[in-house]
């Protein structure tokens, strides 16, 4: 086996790779944006937190002015209409700003633990109030302490309310990988398999990777990836480069849809790593490849 050889197939991989990776990323933010996953999951901790005044807390000031304001929906993009939507971000002292302006605690200066309570137990039913009642009955009574420890605790709610959002938005791009992967039918055997026969195209794929890897990344729009996608020779399809097996044998068949499924299986599963981290691995490649064959030169793929 050639170590060169065997580097360029995985070049072209990787590009391919990047590139699908690269379209889920922009699919993945369009539908998630669309449906404002990042603000749902920040509004059930919110509820957590105040319970049914949680709207109340949204609407004030401090937290009003965080909304972000994005297209209304995806189609007006052509008409530049947009809108506030659900919140996405909040820093950890203005939500305790905004918690406490709602319970009346911030005019107040110093209370007793009976005056306090009295002014907690008016908030709804939350793990919030409970907290601050749990905290009180504890002996805790000077506002400024209160404000400390519900710092503390909001700033652990909303490492929450991200890593929900996280999990979900993985799970997403799992499934957006599954759809384009079979949309494209990229079967990763195929193509190594091709890649391994012509070295014309080996050479056409490490060209086009220093391409891809002299732009800056997440500057690639649809428009781009799709004409790095064409300028490509690649065979890219269900039934394209490998004989349809004979309807009459079985074997053949089974043995064709298990290559298939396994391909399309390796592509899905590499193609949600995500395309920044097969772009990270073909700078490092392309650019050791052009230093070994131009030691005296930049590295095609590196960026000034």
């Amino acid at each position: 086996m050639s170590l060169p050889q065997m580097l360029e197939v995985a070049i072209g991989l990787i590009l391919i790779y990047y590139i699908l990776g690269a379209f889920v990323s922009l699919f993945a933010q369009i539908v998630m944006e669309s449906l404002e996953t990042r603000g749902v999951a920040l509004e059930s901790y919110l509820k957590i937190i105040a319970g049914d005044m949680s709207i109340e807390l949204t609407r004030l000031p401090q937290i009003k002015a965080l909304q972000p304001i994005r297209y209304t929906h995806w189609w007006n993009i052509l008409g530049a209409a947009t809108a506030a939507k659900k919140l996405e971000r909040i820093p950890v002292e203005t939500l305790v700003d905004a918690f406490f302006d709602l319970t009346g605690l911030t005019s107040r200066g110093s209370l007793d633990a009976h005056e306090l309570t009295d002014l907690i137990s008016k908030l709804p039913n939350s793990e919030g109030r409970q907290a601050l009642l749990g905290w009180i009955n504890q002996g805790v009574t000077a506002v400024s302490d209160l404000r400390n420890r519900t710092s503390v605790y909001f700033e652990g709610l909303l490492n929450q309310a991200a890593l929900t959002f996280r999990a979900k938005a993985r799970s997403f791009v799992i499934v957006a990988s599954i759809v384009i992967t079979v949309l494209f039918g990229t079967d990763t055997i195929q193509l190594t398999k091709e890649l391994w026969r012509n070295a014309g195209l080996r050479s056409q794929v490490t060209h086009q990777a220093q391409i891809a890897t002299a732009r800056p990344e997440g500057l690639a729009d649809a428009n781009t990836l799709l004409t790095d996608l064409g300028a490509l020779s690649f065979r890219i399809g269900w039934w394209r480069g490998r004989a349809i097996p004979d309807a009459s044998s079985v074997s053949d068949w089974l043995t064709y849809v298990a290559s298939k499924l396994a391909g399309l299986a390796i592509t899905a599963a590499a193609v949600s790593q995500g395309s920044s981290f097969w772009y990270d691995l073909l700078k490092k490649l392309t650019g050791s490849s052009a230093g070994a064959a131009k030691p005296d030169s930049d590295p095609p793929g590196a960026l000034g």
